[in-house]
C-alpha cells in the first residue's frame, strides 16, 4: 500500500473515531437532558401534589370546628339582611370560625341561602355544616324583647320619633344623647367612619346619615340611647365596609352626603346609579346640583312642592344657594344608594325631572330639560 493510500486510511480511521466520540457524547447529552427533564416532571408533581395535599388539610381544617373540645358558647347576633360574607366576618370576630372567606366560598359552593337573623349561641366546637343548619333553620336562643324598623331616608329626628314609639326611650333623650360633644368625641375615637366634621357649627344633625335603615331587635326589655344609636353606627360601619368605601376618593362625610341626596331623589333601584352620574358630572363641570331634597332640609320641613321662593333659603344644605356638595347628609340613605354614590352610571346627562306620573326623563342639555317640564307645567 502506497505511503498516500496508507495517509488517506489514517484520516478516514480519525474521522470515523471522532465521529464516534460525538456520537457518545450526544447520548451522554441526551441521556443527561432527560435525566433532567424527569427530575423536574417528578419535582412538578411532588409539589402539586403537597399543594394539593395541604390545600385539602387546609380546607378541611377551615370547614371543621375551630376547636372541637372546646365548651364555651357565645353570644352572636345575625342582623336581618345580613349576607354570607358579612356572616362570616362576625363568626369569625366572635372567634366562632377560623376563616371569614372560606364561609364565604363554602356556603357558596354548598348553595347555602336563607341564613335567618336572630340571637344565637354559638361555640368554636362546631363545624361550618353545623353552623349553616343552625342559621337556616333560625334557632335563636331566646326571642327579642324589643324589635323596630327603620325605612331608608328617614331624618334623624324622624328616626328617634319611631325608636321612642316602640321601645322605652324618648326622642329628646336619643337626640340630646346624638349631640352631646364629649360622646361625640368618643364615637370618632371609636368609628372609622366619623370625623370632626360632624361637629361643625352649621351641621344641623351630627349623626344624621350615619343611622343606618334597618330592622333591628334587642333581647333587653329595656334599651339606653347608646345602645340604639351604636347598634345603628355598627350596621352604617358594615355597609360602609361591605361596598368597599374605603377605596372611594370621597371622605366617608361626602359618601353619605351624595348617598342621601340620592335616597332623596330616587323613586325606585333602577334610577340611583343615573341619578348618581347627574350629581357627578354637575359637580365636574362645576355647576350647582340644584337638588329639591336638599331645599327642604334647609327648610326643616318636607314640602309638597319646592317653590322659587323656596330656593332663595341662605342655607349650607341649600344646593340652589352653595356651590358643591351640602355640608352634610340631609338623610340617613341605605345600601342600595351609597352603592350608586360609589358607583355612578358614566353618561353625559345633566338634568332630570320627575313627572307627576312618575316618570323620569333624563337630558343632557337644559334646553332638552325645559321641553320636557314644560309639557307638565
Amino acid at each position: 500500500m502506497s505511503d498516500e493510500k496508507k495517509h488517506n486510511e489514517k484520516q478516514k480511521n480519525e474521522l470515523k473515531e471522532k465521529h464516534y466520540i460525538k456520537m457518545e457524547e450526544k447520548k451522554r447529552e441526551a441521556s443527561l437532558v432527560r435525566k433532567i427533564v424527569l427530575f423536574f416532571f417528578v419535582a412538578i408533581i411532588l409539589v402539586v401534589a403537597a399543594v394539593g395535599f395541604g390545600t385539602y388539610r387546609y380546607v378541611m381544617g377551615a370547614i371543621g370546628p375551630l376547636d372541637e373540645d372546646s365548651e364555651e358558647e357565645v353570644e352572636v347576633n345575625i342582623p336581618i339582611g345580613s349576607s354570607p360574607s358579612s356572616i362570616g366576618d362576625i363568626l369569625e370576630e366572635e372567634g366562632i370560625i377560623s376563616s371569614s372567606t372560606m364561609f364565604r366560598y363554602y356556603s357558596r359552593f354548598q348553595n347555602e341561602a336563607g341564613f335567618q337573623a336572630g340571637e344565637y349561641r354559638f361555640s368554636p366546637s362546631m363545624s361550618m355544616d353545623e353552623l349553616m343548619v343552625e342559621l337556616k333553620e333560625g334557632r335563636v336562643y331566646e326571642g327579642y324583647a324589643i324589635s323596630f324598623t327603620i325605612p331608608e331616608g328617614l331624618w334623624l329626628e324622624e328616626i328617634f320619633d319611631r325608636i321612642a314609639n316602640e321601645t322605652n326611650l324618648e326622642a329628646d333623650e336619643l337626640a340630646e344623647q346624638a349631640r352631646d360633644e364629649e360622646y361625640l368625641d368618643e364615637l370618632i375615637e371609636n368609628y372609622t367612619m366619623l370625623d370632626d366634621v360632624i361637629l361643625d357649627e352649621e351641621i344641623r344633625e351630627p349623626l344624621e346619615g350615619y343611622m343606618f335603615p334597618s330592622r333591628y331587635d334587642f333581647v333587653e326589655e329595656e334599651l339606653t340611647a347608646t345602645q340604639v344609636i351604636e347598634a345603628m353606627l355598627d350596621r352604617t360601619s358594615r355597609a360602609l365596609e361591605e361596598t368597599g368605601a374605603e377605596q372611594s376618593d370621597d371622605s366617608f362625610h361626602e359618601l353619605l352626603t351624595k348617598a342621601s341626596i340620592i335616597e332623596g331623589e330616587a323613586r325606585n333601584d333602577e334610577e340611583r346609579s343615573t341619578i348618581s352620574g347627574v350629581i357627578r358630572n354637575r359637580l365636574d363641570v362645576p355647576m350647582r346640583l340644584e337638588m329639591d331634597p336638599t331645599v327642604a332640609y334647609a327648610h326643616e320641613e318636607h314640602l309638597s312642592r319646592t317653590l322659587l321662593e323656596d330656593l332663595e333659603i341662605e342655607s349650607p344644605y341649600n344646593t340652589y344657594y352653595i356651590s358643591g356638595l351640602p355640608i352634610g347628609p340631609i338623610n340617613n340613605p341605605g345600601q342600595a344608594s351609597i352603592a350608586a354614590a360609589l358607583e355612578p352610571e358614566v353618561h353625559d346627562y345633566l338634568y332630570f325631572y320627575h313627572s307627576p306620573e312618575g316618570d323620569v326623563y333624563f337630558n343632557e342639555s337644559y334646553a332638552e330639560h325645559q321641553e320636557v317640564v314644560g309639557q307638565y307645567q
